[in-house]
């Protein structure tokens, strides 16, 4: 028989049944795989081997503060990204993908976790994502994926960075980077180029060649961010690392069958709206990102896929489209669409974005916003209301001349924040009632439990505050240069003016550590521990500084907190242990060592 003739290598079974699998369902293609290999005569091992390598290898690619506007495949010109132009030309190109919020760890929770920042309860300042979440790379390993994860920013490192439980279902988790700690032996280190990031992962795929199982890996691309021609030559530089990656597939034989999914976590402002980075506003220099994504290209249709899509996309949406391209069931936790769905129904659906940093950081109001057919509504106390189509650079506020529209526009973002009114929200593990007890006792007055709200737009608008909020996230680059003098001179008047910004009296106490001048650091971190009473680095901080001072008996409580928060950052445990070792808990001491390993 013909059909016979057609498919009758391995390797043309496996095609099929990932073709079956797109375009019925897992199961549905497992029967269809079975009754075609056992009419041509294979072996039950045979059918097996074609179950199991018939599954895609999956590469996520995240770019941190990446706007649409330098992206040649999204109509950029000065010939920027050749090597993204050139894969965008192979793949489902998402011409208006929006990010659900501007920094990257929360970002990064929505990608991996498929769930809305209310869900994942993350925050740019830390926080621990909840296990009680489905997360893509357990879901992937559970199929049977190998999973590999390499980062290019302490931010994103499980153990000594502000994104707790990352690492879950990942068998390999590259991060290994190295915060600014006195008197360490080994140097500090925050970043790592994309070169380099791109370099550990093609050395991770020459090392797992071995079997048939599929791989998933995660490659976070995130290299120095500068203004100006400083900025374009990052962006350069972050497509030189895709297309180095994307050469490191092809020649291991691994293109093929590889789905490839290319996705900015957040932009950047660049002095838009008075923003000089990106963090706190809401506006499409931040928040509409680049997305594409290559099918795999084993398919009996050999033709390469090349598909503009018009309609509105989100990150939220990337963990369920992976799984669909798995041909593994979607979690339905998950309220994500498949992009696939969405690129072939070209039907437009609303966006959701919002940022909480100016909230924890600053103290002053959340933002949200909706993105709905042509408009931009903006959730703030001082409402803002945008028709992208005509202003795409939100330049012309409508709040006042548009009352219906903003009404209208209010009144659907309110019904999707109801969604999530029964879900305690939180941006970090909150302190037990006892551990906030041992802190008044200490002399914090005013503690509050982080707030489980999930859209209290009241107080100060970061429109108007966003002088200080530039200033700060300034000096916080400073600090993490090791440049503490610098820091301290920007952020000194700044607290003077106003003492309740948590962000700026962490950091100013920071650096003031940093300097050895410990009681004084430690004035700062006691207010930003008021303010922020669940801040597990803060509470390091001033364990440490105590420790200096000799005040070991506070010092534990402060460290016992950051070790509950900050299981895998091992100099929390060795300060800890530091602090037993003379408060003669000797055997309290040695246990922390070995937590430190």
């Amino acid at each position: 028989m013909h059909w016979k003739s057609k498919w009758r290598t391995k390797d043309q079974v496996h095609r099929l049944y990932f073709t079956l699998a797109i375009m019925t369902r897992k199961g549905v293609a497992a029967v269809w795989l079975i009754f075609l290999s056992l009419s041509l005569g294979l072996s039950v091992s045979d059918i097996s081997f074609a179950a199991a390598a018939a599954k895609p290898n999956l590469v996520l690619i995240t770019l941190d503060s990446v706007r649409v506007d330098r992206m040649g495949f999204l109509g950029a010109k000065g010939a920027l990204t050749p090597n993204l132009d050139r894969l965008a030309g192979d793949s489902i190109v998402f011409e208006h993908a929006y990010a659900q919020a501007p920094g990257s760890v929360v970002s990064h929770a929505t990608i991996l976790s498929g769930a809305y920042p209310q869900s994942t309860g993350m925050s740019e300042i830390g926080g621990t994502l909840p296990a009680s979440i489905p997360y893509l790379p357990e879901l992937l390993k559970a199929q049977g994926y190998r999973t590999a994860a390499f980062v290019s920013s302490i931010e994103l490192d499980p153990r000594n960075g502000l994104a707790q439980g990352f690492d879950r279902g990942f068998e390999t988790y590259d991060a290994g980077f190295s915060p600014v700690i006195p008197g360490a032996a080994r140097p500090p280190i925050a970043e790592r180029g994309a070169d380099q990031t791109g370099a550990r992962a093609a050395a991770w795929l020459d090392h797992n060649k071995q079997g048939q199982r599929p791989f998933f890996l995660w490659v976070h691309i995130s290299d120095v961010r500068a203004s100006g021609a400083s900025y374009n030559s990052s962006i350069t530089a972050d497509d030189a690392a895709v297309g180095k990656l994307i050469s490191a597939l092809q020649q291991r034989n691994s293109n093929a069958n590889t789905a490839v999914i290319v996705a900015a976590a957040d932009g950047e402002s660049l002095g838009a709206h008075g923003e000089d980075l990106h963090g706190v506003f809401l506006y499409d220099e931040t928040i509409h990102v680049p997305l594409l994504i290559r099918l795999p290209q084993n398919q009996p249709s050999s033709k390469p896929v090349a598909v503009r899509v018009s309609a509105k996309a989100r990150l939220v949406d990337i963990a369920p489209s992976v799984l669909e391209i798995a041909a593994i069931p979607v979690p339905s936790q998950m309220p994500g669409q498949s992009l696939l769905r969405i690129a072939k129904s070209g039907g437009d659906q609303p966006v959701y974005s919002r940022s909480d940093l100016p909230q924890r950081g600053f103290g002053w109001s959340l933002l949200e916003s909706w993105r709905a057919g042509k408009y931009l509504y903006i959730r703030a106390p001082k409402p803002e209301l945008y028709d992208i189509t005509a202003d795409p650079g939100a330049a012309h506020n409508l709040a006042q001349s548009s009352k219906a529209t903003l009404d209208t526009m209010a009144a659907q973002l309110e019904s999707f924040d109801r969604r999530f009114s029964g879900e305690a929200v939180k941006t970090s593990a909150e302190l037990s009632s006892s551990e906030m007890q041992k802190l008044a006792s200490l002399g914090y007055v005013g503690l509050q439990k982080s707030s489980g709200s999930s859209a209290a737009v009241t107080g100060t608008d970061p429109k108007d505050k966003i002088a200080i909020a530039n200033k700060v996230l300034a000096a916080a680059s400073a600090r993490d240069q090791s440049k503490p003098d610098r820091a301290i001179a920007a952020l000194e008047p700044i607290v003077s003016a106003d003492p309740n910004l948590y962000l700026a009296q962490h950091m100013l106490g920071v650096a003031l550590a940093r300097k050895a001048q410990n009681a004084e650091a430690a004035k700062h971190l006691h207010k930003a521990i008021e303010l922020q009473p669940d801040s597990a680095w803060a509470h390091y901080e001033m364990g440490a500084c105590l420790i200096k001072t000799g005040d070991f008996k506070t010092a534990i409580v402060h460290l016992e907190i950051a070790t509950g928060r900050l299981p895998g950052f091992a100099p929390a445990h060795l300060s800890l242990a530091e602090a037993y070792e003379h408060a003669g808990r000797t055997e309290d001491a040695k246990k922390e060592r070995s937590k430190a390993q």
